[in-house]
């Protein structure tokens, strides 16, 4: 019995360790605040690793799951608070600090008005649009999350592009 403890807890040790980074980036760039996404992003692994230790139910894509579990944990967040805290762009995980103070203030600029028009959109565009642009998933992998076809996801992220351009003219 120890033997299969031991088991699980290096596996889902490394399962932390591969993912902790994209869910936190995922959920930091959906709230905005990084209280929040440490608190949503514990809770996402806490989550999974209820479902993990059990193992009644064999979880076949952890990184599918994951993201599943982050996403219904933002949507969760936002029915209870309805309100959202700005972040200043400094805290944002996405900035360089080699880059010069110029060309630094012209990046956090740039980076605040895509991330405030992102947030206008519907829930999907932004899923889609964060998890092939900022985590590099595939349209095979995004269609396996998100429950749909290859094609029909190529149609939402070009919609959700179209979208986000125009906002942003």
């Amino acid at each position: 019995m120890n033997d299969k403890i031991e088991r699980a807890k290096r596996e889902f040790g490394k399962i932390y360790n591969d993912h902790i980074e994209r869910i936190y980036r995922f959920i930091y760039l959906k709230v905005n605040s990084k209280e929040i996404a440490e608190d949503l992003t514990s809770d996402t692994f806490l989550r999974v690793w209820k479902k993990y230790k059990g193992g009644k139910q064999e979880i076949r894509n952890v990184t599918n799951f994951l993201y599943q579990t982050a996403r219904n944990l933002v949507i969760d967040y936002y029915r209870k608070k309805g309100k959202v805290r700005i972040v200043s762009v400094e805290e944002t995980p996405l900035s360089d600090p080699k880059v010069d103070l110029e060309r630094k203030a012209i990046q956090n600029s740039d980076l605040e008005i895509i991330k405030k028009t992102l947030q206008e959109l519907k829930e999907d565009y932004q899923n889609v649009i964060l998890w092939h642009y900022v985590e590099g998933f595939s349209i095979r992998e995004i269609a396996q999350m998100m429950g749909k076809t290859e094609g029909g996801v190529r149609v939402l992220l070009s919609r959700a592009l179209k979208t986000l351009k125009t906002k942003l003219s």
